[in-house]
């Protein structure tokens, strides 16, 4: 059972931020309804959230989210070193590969885009910086989840909800537990269209000074780019590119730490 919250008109006002952005723009009676606020406390909130320019009104009368949501995401991306550090890296990865290249990080039950190295090539996979992913459906959460200490990554799959997005999707805790043993073993996690049908990932993982899991970078593409003949290509890429990035950070590989010794 949740804790119920000490301040539930900042929980409410929380609430209806993560539901517009989850179902897109939506009237005042949906958002009633789906999270069964009274109407006076709804259309409080509501207004609140207009003044402070986190919501705005559409054409159609619906609320959308707003600038406020933009200023506050790019300051705290922008404190981020971490995206600063790897952006040159992940820029000459994107030169070496020709696609779309990402930095992730996980929070909690999810995995998040923090910088995007967008490609010229004419086929193009849509995302976004601050995009949320699935731990068990896309390559950066898989990576991100293998390289949990074992407690925490139990903790996870056994919360997960399950939901079979395309036929390849993972959809039991056997199934997940044997696909993260062999990211670890292989060192690097693959999305075989298991969240969208049509688009694969590679995706390597990036440590710290003390060899903790810090993030995780990805080479994506449609089922075009990337494939049998190249996959494992891509993915030494994208180690040798998250080892660079790691050794920013402080990071040796054990062939470096058994000669300083």
């Amino acid at each position: 059972m949740l804790e119920s919250s000490k301040v539930p008109a900042l929980t409410r006002a929380i609430e209806i931020l993560d539901l517009i952005g989850r179902i897109g723009p939506c009237s005042a009676a949906t958002i009633i309804d789906e999270l069964a606020i009274p109407k006076s406390t709804a259309y409080l909130l509501l207004g609140e959230l207009k003044k402070q320019r986190f919501l705005r009104m559409d054409y159609r009368d619906n609320y959308c989210l707003w600038t406020r949501l933009v200023e506050l995401a790019g300051q705290a991306l922008g404190k981020m070193d971490l995206r600063e550090l790897a952006r040159p890296r992940l820029t000459q990865l994107m030169d070496a590969c020709g696609l779309l290249c990402h930095l992730g990080i996980i929070d909690g039950e999810n995995a998040y885009y923090i910088l995007k190295i967008e490609s010229s090539s004419t086929i193009s996979v849509r995302s976004h910086e601050g995009k949320s992913l699935s731990l068990y459906r896309s390559g950066v959460g898989k990576c991100l989840l293998a390289w949990q200490p074992e407690n925490v990554r139990e903790a996870v799959v056994s919360s997960l909800n399950w939901q079979q997005a395309t036929p390849t999707t993972i959809i039991t805790t056997d199934g997940l537990h044997s696909e993260l043993a062999r990211i670890r073993a292989r060192g690097w996690s693959f999305d075989n269209g298991e969240d969208y049908p049509d688009v694969r990932c590679v995706a390597a993982p990036v440590f710290n000074a003390n060899n903790q899991l810090t993030a995780a970078i990805s080479v994506v593409g449609t089922r075009l780019q990337i494939n049998d003949d190249n996959r494992d290509y891509l993915a030494g890429k994208a180690i040798a590119c998250a080892k660079d990035i790691s050794r920013l950070l402080g990071w040796k590989s054990p062939f470096e730490q058994q000669q300083t010794l």
